[in-house]
């Protein structure tokens, strides 16, 4: 009997006492691993805010928030005219806080090094810095206030103090101002970024004829500056030409040799009425130089030399690719009308009109264009995935020309803002972007193109990899082919003049093996 006490069977009572208790004793535990959790990452995120906040208010600067990449569509309709407000130093759209220092001299005297030489459209590095500091080119700028305008690459967070150095000519003296940093907003929260340096001109100070920035004002300056103005004459207020426009072209890179493509897009864009192209040179091959060489001396087309010292991509977005386009949009500034910002896969193709010129004119009779800063277009792909076009003939420059043979686009373009590129007027812009105007002078503002006025041409490849972008809904559009006959020959007779200068291959013989690889793909299809 008490055997059987001892060795019972546990009922179903004895069971459930159990297995709550262990349950309440799992649940307790879960109830302190969350406690644990949230106490750790407390502590975390206050021991953040305290570093930050110590870090900021060490330098006397104000934390900042990160920036957006993803730069969403404002709405953008149809002939919407949508103004930049910010101003300098203050928070524009997507933008961050920028880091303003006080307009005043500098205590100390820098040692003057009279024997470095002013130089424009090089990057100089600046001394005296904790992080990397290049300087690109100067500007004379007094249209909202008056100051001195600085290309430069630097430091996204937290950028070093700095000073400007004005060097006057005529009497060989200097003078010495605390500089102004402001990154532009277009950085991707990458390291470094893209800049502007503004070094105020105070009072009946005058226009300095070189400037120099430095990390620390007694030091000896390692770079010098020749500032552009649009007149030599102050007293002159520059009107930019009527009906000049000019093309901006991000730096060129990777060894680029794609020379038919170069050609292609430099007369193409000469017959939609385009007078000049401004290019950066980071890396191209000694073809694709000795074609650009050619244009320079016909005074078409600009090149610099754009050797930047920062990793790209991990450190600053594509070769510093923004600092190139406002420096492009200054330079350009006075000297042409309108300016647009495109790249060599890119063309803007008007619908009813031969040229820029007579569209931006064609646009004044539907819209008062009186207060526009910029044009925008939307973006439309030509994925070079998709065959070529069945109705060009066997002449092999006209089966050779992308604009020629890639007709069929994606029929959805995309919004404005997203993809979309922009011609702009220089005087009435302050900062320049990839796809819109960041900031405009007060009263300016932007235009948005309808599709069936004009859009832009865009032949690349499918943007995620993969050839999956071919499915997507399209349509031919073959409205370049108003250029064919005239661009075909052009292109022909570039080729032919510079086929030994340059040493350019023969167009021929490559349209012949892209024919037998084309072939060969055929049969190998067949058997498989």
């Amino acid at each position: 009997m008490g055997r059987g006490i001892l060795f019972r069977r546990p009922n179903k009572y004895d069971m459930g006492r159990v297995s709550g208790r262990v349950l309440r004793e799992r649940a307790n535990m879960s109830f302190c691993i969350v406690i644990i959790f949230f106490a750790v990452f407390f502590v975390i995120v206050l021991t953040e805010i305290f570093l930050i906040d110590q870090s900021s208010r060490s330098r006397n600067r104000r934390p900042h928030s990160h920036q957006k990449s993803n730069y969403e569509d404002a709405h953008g309709e149809d002939y919407l005219v949508y103004q930049g407000i910010a101003e300098e130093g203050r928070v524009g759209l997507f933008a961050r806080p920028q880091y303003l220092l006080p307009n005043q001299l500098s205590p100390f005297k820098p040692n003057i090094n009279v024997s470095i030489p002013a130089k424009d459209g090089i990057w100089q590095t600046v001394v005296g810095t904790r992080y990397k500091f290049f300087v690109f080119s100067a500007y004379y700028d007094w249209r909202t206030t008056k100051l001195i305008r600085i290309m430069g690459a630097t430091k996204t967070r937290g950028p070093d103090r700095v000073w400007c150095l004005f060097w006057y000519n005529a009497s060989n003296t200097t003078h010495t101002v605390t500089g102004k940093v402001k990154v532009i907003r277009e950085n991707w929260n990458l390291k470094y970024s893209a800049c502007f340096v503004l070094c105020p001109i105070q009072g009946n100070t005058t226009v300095p004829d070189s400037v120099s920035i430095m990390g620390r004002s007694v030091l000896t300056p390692s770079n010098r500056l020749i500032v552009n103005r649009a007149t030599g004459n102050k007293k002159i207020q520059p009107t930019p030409p009527p009906d000049k426009i000019g093309i901006c072209v991000k730096p060129l890179h990777f060894a680029y040799n794609q020379t038919l493509q170069m050609l292609e897009f430099i007369e193409l864009n000469s017959l939609l009425g385009m007078d000049h192209i401004t290019f950066y040179n980071d890396s191209i091959s000694s073809t694709t130089d000795c074609i650009l060489r050619h244009y320079m001396r016909l005074g078409r087309v600009t090149v610099l030399p754009w050797k930047l010292d920062m990793a790209s991509q991990r450190e600053i977005r594509t070769e510093g690719l923004f600092a190139a386009l406002n420096d492009c949009l200054y330079r350009s500034m006075y000297k042409f009308s309108f300016v647009a910002l495109i790249d060599l896969d890119e063309i803007v193709m008007p619908k009813h009109n031969d040229t820029i010129q007579e569209f931006i004119e064609w646009m004044g009779t539907r819209i008062n264009t009186k207060n526009t800063g910029s044009f925008s277009f939307q973006n439309a792909f030509f994925y070079l995935q998709w065959p070529d076009d069945k109705s060009l003939s066997n002449d092999p420059f006209e089966s050779s020309l992308t604009t020629l043979r890639k007709t069929r686009r994606r029929l959805k373009l995309h919004p404005h803002k997203q993809r979309s590129k922009y011609i702009c007027r220089p005087e009435h812009v302050i900062e320049a972007g990839n796809h819109f105007v960041w900031e405009f002078i007060p009263g300016h503002g932007t235009v948005n193109v309808p599709s069936d006025a004009a859009i832009l041409n865009h032949y690349r490849v499918c943007e995620f990899g993969g050839d999956d972008c071919v499915k997507s809904v399209s349509v031919v559009d073959r409205t370049a082919f108003r250029y064919k006959e005239k661009l075909v020959k052009r292109v022909r007779e570039k080729w032919s003049q510079l086929r030994q200068e340059c040493a350019l291959s023969s167009i021929e013989d490559a349209q012949v093996k892209k024919r037998i690889v084309k072939k060969l793909d055929v049969n190998v299809e067949k058997f498989r």
